[in-house]
């Protein structure tokens, strides 16, 4: 058995291979790009500052544009007084800054954490969350959601989401040139050579999408693992996130302001009518992790 500072290096080490692995497949899937293109490292500069600027624009907007999808209120002190001082209380013990609190006024019972730093942080609750949990499992909520912060997870899934979308806008623009019979044209002279990258290219660039996506929500999962842990690392009671988790997923209510936008920033998956996939294989599309594994995780926490 495990105890706590063991299970948050062991998943900081997981999402570490998993990044690299993620990084080195964009890297690859990128050159192999722009060989089968003809351009070389000039369209890969150029589809990157592209990615770039439009990640960045939601990088640093995506907290207003996430409350105004969510229509979500500030929330009031007085009103919500156990949400502000248990807030307030984790955040002096993680050494943060307190983030900026919301409310969603919505039955459903969930929560979620967003921002691009500490010191532009948000956290948000539903009106039920707050509602049916107890003080003790609101801690372990918000304790997950500080530990989001505190982790940077924003700014990953920022990094991942700018690389998915450098190897997704590779892959479309090479489907074009090859439809078009665009790019500049490998000599006639490589003959059979040129006909197996122009095969492998409309490959990658048909499959490379979808593996980005796989391991972007890999690493999502692999977050809320870190998160779990963390959250646990600064309150020493994982039986606290562990009963909140059991009462948020035997919610079956829906979160209306939710979409598969927003779902993955959620504490579990706000979309409730639509059952998390189950297998090996199917789990591989799923932004959470199955609550079973999340429980048995945290119960085996000394």
């Amino acid at each position: 058995m495990l105890n706590i500072y063991e299970q948050v290096d062991r998943n900081k080490q997981k999402s570490l291979i998993i990044m690299v692995g993620f990084v080195l497949f964009i890297g690859v899937a990128v050159w192999a790009l722009s060989e089968a293109l003809g351009y070389g490292p000039s369209i890969t500069g150029l589809a990157l500052i592209v990615a770039g600027i439009m990640s960045l624009g939601s990088y640093y907007y995506s907290d207003r544009i996430i409350l105004s999808l969510s229509k979500a209120r500030q929330a009031n002190r007085k009103k919500d007084f156990n949400f502000y001082t248990v807030t307030e209380n984790l955040s002096i013990a993680a050494q943060l800054p307190i983030p900026k609190l919301y409310v969603i006024e919505d039955s459903a019972t969930n929560a979620f954490a967003t921002g691009r730093d500490p010191d532009h942080a948000v956290v948000v609750v539903t009106r039920g969350l707050l509602k049916k949990l107890d003080r003790t499992e609101l801690e372990g909520v918000i304790a997950h959601e500080l530990s989001h912060i505190k982790n940077y997870d924003i700014r990953v899934m920022a990094l991942v989401t700018v690389l998915v979308g450098l190897v997704t806008l590779l892959a479309d623009w090479f489907l074009r040139a090859s439809f078009w019979g665009g790019g500049r044209r490998r000599s006639a002279k490589r003959g059979q050579a040129a006909a197996f990258i122009a095969i492998a290219g409309i490959l990658l660039a048909l499959l490379s999408p979808l593996v980005a996506n796989l391991m972007k929500l890999a690493i999502s999962r692999r977050r809320e693992f870190l998160a779990d842990a963390s959250g646990v690392q600064l309150t020493k009671f994982p039986q606290g996130l562990a009963r909140a988790l059991e009462k948020i997923s035997k919610d079956r209510e829906p979160l209306e302001a939710a979409n598969k936008a927003t779902a993955h920033l959620y504490i579990t998956n706000p979309l409730k009518n639509k059952h998390d996939a189950v297998g090996w294989f199917a789990g591989l599309f799923n932004t959470h992790p199955p609550i079973k594994e999340r429980l048995a995780a945290l119960r085996a926490m000394q």
